[in-house]
């Protein structure tokens, strides 16, 4: 039997080259070369401990139901139309957002950017080391940083969305205050600049999600 020539992969190693193109034969296999650190079995190292985790949530759940009710409405009324009325399922999500955000941001903004996220970060370069992101170029890398702080926020304001306004100003004032401090030895700057843009965006995220919103009027 003659040995496969064709190679499985033009590097094997994930770090170095996060985007490989592998062809894969009957007779061959992927493989990343590596370490592959410490392994354990999933039972009963993991199972175990899933299953103790939800028991312990299954009582508290149940001793939550004995000391409070569910807060439940009454039944059902085909002749009254609750006010707002509530859509299906599938628009709940749709209806939360234009109950606290203006209609355009609501409706338009938020759904297309979502997917054009969808679309356009495959193609990122993934940063596997999670290097901070002042780590290379710093005084590079703030400023289209700050360009895209500052389009969004523009944005933002111009179409009223507050709620989402002064989260986004408060992490980008702690990002480019982490600029500044990041030749430190220590300190709670020192430690915002050592996180990298995946941590960043995150906290944006979070900030947005846990801001008291208010219902919008307009």
């Amino acid at each position: 039997m003659e040995k496969n020539k064709i190679e499985t992969g033009f590097s094997s190693d994930a770090k170095k080259d996060p985007r490989r193109v592998v062809f894969v034969t009957k007779k061959t296999s992927a493989k990343v070369v590596g370490d592959p650190g410490p392994q354990l079995m999933a039972y009963p190292h993991l199972l175990i401990r899933e299953a103790i985790a939800f028991q312990v949530l299954v009582i508290a759940m149940v001793i939550a139901a004995l000391f409070w009710d569910a807060p439940l409405e009454q039944l059902a009324n085909p002749l009254l139309t609750p006010n707002p009325a509530k859509a299906p399922w599938y628009f709940l999500g749709l209806q939360e957002l234009l109950h606290y955000f203006p209609p355009f941001v609501a409706g338009i903004l938020i759904p297309t950017l979502v997917v054009i996220a969808l679309v356009i970060i495959p193609y990122f370069n993934v940063n596997i080391e999670g290097e901070p992101i002042w780590a290379r170029r710093p005084a590079r890398n703030l400023r289209p940083i700050l360009i895209v702080v500052l389009m969004w926020l523009a944005f933002l304001a111009f179409f009223h969305a507050w709620t989402i306004f002064v989260p986004t100003a408060l992490v980008a004032t702690l990002l480019v205050l982490s600029y500044t401090g990041r030749q430190k030895e220590k300190g709670w700057l020192r430690a915002l600049g050592t996180k990298p843009l995946s941590w960043w965006v995150m906290t944006w995220f979070i900030a947005v999600s846990v801001w008291p919103w208010r219902t919008h009027a307009g």
